[in-house]
């Protein structure tokens, strides 16, 4: 199980319009094979913050999807990204 995970900071102002334009990407990656979990969502406290988590099922899964990118999308610029990868070798209950 691969979990990417961290956070994008774009401008306060621009935070909603970067949400609208990649919204596509997160519908097409959560119907990509062995996906299982894909968002990118407003931080409720930071408003220039964009919470990232997805949830794939092997390293060939997201690297499949990743290849797979469809155009280029005009999005407002990053200023700052702290998104890492995460390998995990068993999943319980809380």
């Amino acid at each position: 199980m691969i979990i990417v995970a961290g956070s994008l900071h774009v401008e306060p102002a621009d935070r909603d319009r970067y949400l609208d334009a990649v919204a596509g990407v997160a519908r097409t990656a959560r119907q990509a094979g062995g996906c299982h979990d894909f968002v990118q969502a407003a931080d409720p406290i930071d408003p220039s913050r964009i919470n990232v988590y997805e949830r794939w099922e092997s390293d060939d899964d997201l690297h499949r999807f990743r290849a797979s990118a469809g155009p280029d999308l005009e999005t407002p610029p990053i200023r700052e990204a702290d998104v890492r990868k995460y390998r995990i070798s068993g999943i319980e209950e809380p």
